[in-house]
C-alpha cells in the first residue's frame, strides 16, 4: 500500500521537507496501523523538521507528534479496524515516523480511544499543545487553585498551549490574564476568554529584587527564561506555576525566597511520558467539562503541502492558536 507523507531528508547538510509517496512497508514496526484523519502542528514538529538533534536523530523522517484517525489494522485485541483513536506523545514524530502522513503505525501502548464528546478533528485542535494545557490546569487545580483565589496568568498566550489554556481556564470560571508580545492579537485573546492582557515585557521585568508584588494565584508558564524569573517573583502566597515551555530560553535565575517565604509551588509538566491512567483522565476532561465552547476559533487548517510555510512560521513565533493538518 502506498500513501502520501511529508518526509524530511538530510541533503548536503541541510534538512529538506517534501511531500512524497511512500510504502506502508517503510513505516516502523508496531501493533496498530492508523489511517490518519488529522494531525496538528506543534513547536516540536518544527524543531524535528529542521534537524534539531534533541528531537530527531534519524533521517529520512516523518514528523508529526500528533495523530487522530481510524484503525486500519491491529494485531492487538484492544483495538479493531474501524475504531477511532488518538496518539500523542511518546516517541511519535520524534524518532518514530509521525502523523504528517496518511498512515502511521505505532505500539498499542501509545493509543488512546477517542473519548465520547470529541470528534477526531476536535481531538487534534487540542493535540499535544491542548493536552499539555490540560495537564497544566490539572496540576494547578490539584495543588489548590480555584477561581476565588485570584487571577491566573497565561504566558505565551497566543501559542498552542497558551491559547488552549486561556480557553479552558475561562470555561472553568477563572479570571484569566493573558501575556503576549503580539499586540494585534488582543481581540483574539478576548474572544477565547482573557479578561485582561499584558505585554510580554510586563511579564519579564528584570530586577535584582528577590520578591515583587504578589499578583497571580496561578500561572501557566509556556515561555521560560526571563518570563519564568518574573512570574516566580510575582506569584501569590501558596500559588502555583505550571511550567511547560522554553521558547524564551531553557535557563532562568531565581532565589529561594518565593519558595520559603510565600510557599510558591513550581510544577513541572511533561506530556510525552504521561502515564496512561492520567492521560485518559485528561482526555476525558477535555472532551467534557473542560471543552471550550469556542474551540473552532482557535484553529486554522492546512494540508501536507502547507507544512513548509507553517513550520517556518511556528519556529518564528508567528502562529496564532492551533494549526490543524489534514493529510489528504
Amino acid at each position: 500500500m502506498e500513501f502520501l507523507a511529508y518526509r524530511v531528508k538530510k541533503v548536503d547538510e541541510k534538512f529538506v521537507g517534501k511531500v512524497e509517496q511512500i510504502n506502508a512497508n517503510d513505516l516502523p514496526q508496531g501493533d496498530v496501523l492508523i489511517k490518519v484523519a488529522y494531525s496538528s502542528l506543534n513547536y516540536k514538529d518544527g524543531l524535528s523538521a529542521v534537524g534539531n538533534p534533541g528531537v530527531t536523530r534519524k533521517f529520512p523522517h516523518i514528523p508529526g507528534i500528533d495523530a487522530a484517525g481510524v484503525v486500519a489494522e491491529s494485531t492487538s485485541p484492544k483495538f479493531k479496524p474501524g475504531d477511532e483513536v488518538i496518539v500523542t506523545g511518546y516517541d511519535l514524530g520524534m524518532n518514530t515516523d509521525g502523523g504528517f502522513a496518511q498512515y502511521c503505525r505505532v505500539p498499542v501502548g501509545w493509543v488512546v480511544p477517542l473519548p465520547k464528546g470529541l470528534s477526531l478533528k476536535e481531538s487534534m485542535i487540542f493535540g499535544t499543545a491542548g493536552f499539555t494545557a490540560g495537564l497544566c490546569v490539572h496540576q494547578l487545580i490539584h495543588n489548590g487553585l480555584s477561581p476565588d483565589k485570584g487571577p491566573v496568568l497565561v504566558t505565551g498566550a497566543t501559542g498552542g498551549v497558551g491559547s488552549i489554556a486561556v480557553a479552558i481556564l475561562a470555561k472553568l470560571g477563572f479570571h484569566v490574564t493573558a501575556s503576549t508580545g503580539k499586540s494585534e492579537q488582543h481581540e483574539f485573546l478576548k474572544q477565547i476568554g482573557a479578561k485582561e492582557i499584558i505585554s510580554r515585557e510586563d511579564a519579564q521585568v528584570e530586577t535584582s529584587k528577590p520578591l515583587l508584588k504578589e499578583q497571580w494565584a496561578g500561572v501557566v508558564e509556556a515561555v521560560g527564561g526571563k518570563t519564568m524569573e518574573h512570574v516566580i517573583r510575582t506569584t501569590k502566597y501558596m500559588g502555583s506555576i505550571a511550567s511547560c515551555g522554553l521558547v524564551g530560553g531553557p535557563d532562568f535565575v531565581t532565589n529561594v525566597f518565593p519558595f520559603i517565604l510565600r510557599g510558591v509551588n513550581l510544577l513541572g509538566v511533561d506530556s510525552v511520558q504521561c502515564p496512561m491512567n492520567l492521560r485518559l483522565a485528561i482526555w476525558e476532561k477535555l472532551s467534557s467539562q473542560w471543552k471550550p465552547d469556542n474551540l473552532e476559533i482557535l484553529v486554522s487548517t492546512i494540508t501536507l503541502d502547507g507544512l513548509d510555510a507553517a513550520i517556518k512560521q511556528i519556529l518564528q513565533g508567528k502562529i496564532k492558536g492551533r494549526t490543524l493538518v489534514e493529510p489528504r
